[in-house]
């Protein structure tokens, strides 16, 4: 993660609405067979744990168990120019939301997969604007019982946060307006709004 402590944005709240929003991440890992990567969707249990599936065949999936793993949740990002600054002496950035999660990973019984797929079924489908909620009850029990087997579920118990809102706190509230005012117009609406409501 960046190195500026300015970037740091410790509110709890705030780093759980971010997993909430985004849904979904990437679980690093240095297995035996060399460091392997999944992208999942991710849920908070919102005391400290962070839980995700994997297809049996995964990579990740049969060295999981027991292993210290590090998940990532990104959010908004967008490319700085130097040509919305006053200040000419000033190069190109990126500013970015991203969230780093390191902890010690054990995997789930059968239950408690049906429950993390519950919710992240629930959690999803109320985003969905037309038709009725789809609810995993609405498999086939056969069709359930084979899809249960070909995953496998993974609880994270959280035991850093390391989170990084590079929103151009380094820069004076008059340059930070022209770089949220320019990331707005160039398709970043998402970074510009952060930046005008997380830094005063």
């Amino acid at each position: 993660m960046h190195p500026n402590p300015a970037f740091r944005h410790d509110d709890r709240d705030l780093l759980e609405a971010l997993i909430a929003e985004v849904g979904f991440g990437m679980v690093f890992a240095a297995t035996p067979d060399g460091p392997r990567v999944a992208h999942v969707p991710l849920i908070s249990t919102g005391d400290g744990a962070l839980q995700f599936h994997l297809a049996r065949g995964n990579a990740l999936a049969r060295h999981l168990d027991g292993m210290t793993a590090l998940a990532v949740v990104n959010g908004p990002d967008g490319y700085v120019s130097p040509r919305w600054y006053a200040d000419q002496t000033q190069v190109p950035t990126w500013n970015y939301v991203a969230l780093e999660l390191e902890g010690r990973v054990r995997r789930m019984d059968q239950d408690g997969l049906q429950a993390l797929l519950e919710t992240v079924t629930a959690t999803n489908e109320v985003r969905v604007s037309e038709g009725e909620p789809w609810t995993m009850d609405k498999m086939p029990p056969e069709a359930s019982r084979r899809m249960m087997a070909a995953i496998v579920g993974f609880e994270m118990e959280v035991q850093a946060w390391r989170p990084t809102f590079k929103l151009s706190q380094n820069k004076s509230a008059d340059e930070r307006a022209r770089v949220a005012a320019g990331l707005e117009a160039e398709g970043s609406p998402a970074m510009a709004e952060l930046m005008r409501r997380l830094i005063p």
